[in-house]
């Protein structure tokens, strides 16, 4: 029994070990989402201020994430619109600075895919949400010579669940979400 306890906390510790601390590199990721508006076109847009960071092993299995994206950071190619959308009809930045996302479930579902489960939050609203991603590759960075990984997540959520806008036939309720991610091991 007591060889037993000692290998399952030898294979813990080593599994800890292995767990590193991954950080977005802003310059080569991208927030994005894209909403239907009027029922026959899509627009587009991304999040210019995030942080995210990532705790997972060389290979990213088993991992966690953390996201903080600024709202005041939004920005559609189109400064009325996005004054409108910063404003308290829709994200209300002023009061409700960060659209948060703290996953708690990773699931491997192929060779390099992965679903990542967590709390989305936004607009003073909690929700699970999950996500779809899938590591596109990883290197090791020839200047710092710390691996790097390149990772999109994907998935869909339905703004009114968030209370962010109306009801309203010009705009679809879901929002397609891609983040795509450049991150550097620290």
């Amino acid at each position: 029994m007591k060889k037993t306890l000692f290998t399952l906390a030898f294979l813990t510790t080593l599994m800890v070990a292995a767990q590193s601390t991954w950080k977005s590199d802003g310059a080569h990721s991208k927030v994005g989402f894209a909403i239907t508006h009027l029922m026959i076109s899509e627009v587009e847009g991304h999040f210019s201020e995030f942080d995210i960071t990532a705790t997972a092993t060389d290979t990213f299995d088993d991992a966690e994430f953390s996201v903080d994206i600024k709202t005041v950071s939004i920005d559609t190619d189109n400064d009325r619109r996005d004054d409108h959308l910063r404003s308290p009809d829709f994200f209300d930045a002023e009061k409700y600075p960060s659209i948060t996302f703290k996953s708690n479930r990773f699931e491997k579902t192929g060779d390099k895919t992965f679903k990542l489960t967590g709390d989305l939050t936004m607009h003073g609203v909690t929700k699970t949400v999950s996500l779809e991603g899938k590591v596109n590759g990883i290197i090791t960075d020839q200047r710092s010579q710390k691996l790097k990984a390149g990772l999109k997540l994907t998935g869909t959520i339905n703004r009114l669940e968030f209370g962010v806008g109306g009801d309203t036939a010009s705009l679809g309720d879901d929002v397609e979400m891609t983040i795509n991610l450049e991150m550097s091991q620290q």
